[in-house]
């Protein structure tokens, strides 16, 4: 039976990389409540978020589709950073990660109905120039960090602020493609070279 993959998410930037990758799939987001468990080390909070989201859109999925669900959290000094409230809670955050290091941790989940969920994460330390309160008013200015963990987008305008990265850029982006890659491969699921 030819599978098809249905990506739980509205996340215009992880459907980005799977067509880049070369992958057909229908978008079919989560429709739930989110509850972050703060009692689980984040990498596996992300991951546990994920599978919320793959079970939901599991519960209606028929036998032939693989679901793949994603949530990434940034986090500097073992501190949270969600989406920015508003204006005020995005120059906090960038006056935060300025000049320093944080994780953006991903959590993936690839469920098929009538088997176990298949979950994992992957973490990337990322590296800000120091930041002037001008250059973060200006990229708040752009409306670009509002709906962004951490309050900015790597692929964006954000690029600007990045001074490095150790690990995945595209798990900076929402998805480790080349991880999800292999997970997805078993189901005849398969980019342009995978």
């Amino acid at each position: 039976m030819r599978m098809n993959l249905i990506l739980a998410s509205a996340s215009p930037r992880r459907q980005e990389i799977l067509a880049n990758a070369g992958y057909p799939f229908r978008v079919r987001p989560a429709d739930l409540e989110e509850h972050f468990d703060r009692s689980l080390p984040i990498g596996q909070a992300a991951a546990a978020l994920a599978a919320q989201k793959a079970a939901c859109v599991a519960r209606s999925a028929a036998e032939d589709e693989v679901i793949l669900a994603a949530d990434t959290v940034v986090a500097h000094e073992g501190r949270v950073l969600g989406k920015p409230r508003d204006e005020a809670d995005a120059f906090a955050m960038l006056r935060l990660l300025s000049g320093s290091c944080h994780t953006v941790y991903t959590g993936v989940c690839i469920a098929v109905p009538g088997a176990a969920p298949d979950t994992f994460f992957c973490s990337t330390t990322v590296r800000f120039y120091p930041l002037t309160d001008d250059s973060i008013r200006r990229y708040i200015a752009t409306g670009e960090p509002m709906d962004k963990a951490g309050a900015y987008g790597i692929q964006g305008y954000g690029c600007l602020l990045v001074a490095g990265i150790e690990g995945d850029y595209f798990n900076v982006m929402g998805l480790p493609i080349a991880q999800a890659a292999r997970r997805l491969a078993p189901y005849g699921l398969t980019g342009r070279v995978l």
